[in-house]
């Protein structure tokens, strides 16, 4: 990705950043001294739109967002904002939510093209997200990915994490020889806050194998640690349900 293309932004995001900025709740950060001073990467759950929101507005330090790469084209966007959103939907609803898709097209065309995220994709185009990535850690950016995929959750905070984004911390040693470190974040839009919590370090001498299976079930557990230690809350999950079955934290 090209550096001054990432850096340059158009009016119509900046107004609609700004809106977002005035308008949607503010949020507190805790646990930021949880939070390396070089780069690292932040993973969190998604908490359907908050995760984004929060890591473009109201995030502690520079860092590039991780975005489904069909969003970031008018010719993929309407199909996947459907499928994603939407299609789970009761059958007699599809009409209205197909024409939503084309009509929030543009919008996240201009939003995601311009808040500094990469495209992720799941074809052999992965390969330039994660030259991307790298190149932007090497820049000084910090990197946020909410990994969060499939439709059986992994407990009542969390649906499973998607695992090969810890390739990008072997790309980062080939190139660097430094050992990025991954800090947990959980998301709690009905608190109005964002957890830290403890970096988990990856280890170059490992198998990749064994680190992405170490490093994604130690994220997702600090995760879930933090989330059940708070005062009892609904979680926003990563599906986008009827908000009066989103679950609670704990049990009462």
């Amino acid at each position: 990705m090209n550096k001054q293309k990432r850096n340059k932004t158009y009016p119509i995001y900046r107004f609609i950043r700004w809106l977002v900025w005035l308008f949607y709740p503010k949020i507190t950060l805790e646990g930021t001294d949880n939070i390396p001073s070089e780069p690292c990467i932040f993973v969190g759950n998604h908490a359907q739109m908050n995760g984004p929101i929060c890591s473009v507005v109201h995030f502690p330090v520079d860092a590039l967002v991780w975005c489904a790469g069909e969003l970031m084209a008018l010719k993929t966007a309407p199909e996947y904002a459907f499928r994603d959103f939407w299609s789970h939907k009761p059958k007699w609803t599809h009409f209205f939510y197909r024409i939503m898709s084309f009509l929030v097209a543009p919008l996240a065309f201009v939003l995601f093209n311009n808040a500094g995220c990469i495209g992720v994709y799941h074809d052999t185009r992965i390969l330039s997200t994660f030259k991307d990535t790298v190149t932007g850690l090497q820049e000084g950016k910090s990197i946020v990915i909410f990994p969060e995929h499939e439709y059986v959750p992994y407990n009542n905070i969390l649906y499973p994490f998607q695992d090969r984004f810890i390739d990008v911390a072997k790309m980062y040693y080939r190139k660097t020889g430094k050992e990025i470190r991954f800090v947990p974040m959980y998301v709690a839009p009905k608190l109005k806050k964002v957890y830290f919590g403890e970096p988990v370090s990856f280890s170059a001498d490992a198998p990749i194998e064994e680190e992405r299976e170490r490093v994604c079930r130690k994220l997702m557990d600090s995760i879930t640690e933090t989330a059940v230690s708070l005062p009892r809350h609904r979680v926003v999950p990563y599906r986008n349900i009827s908000k009066k079955d989103y679950p609670y934290n704990r049990p009462e």
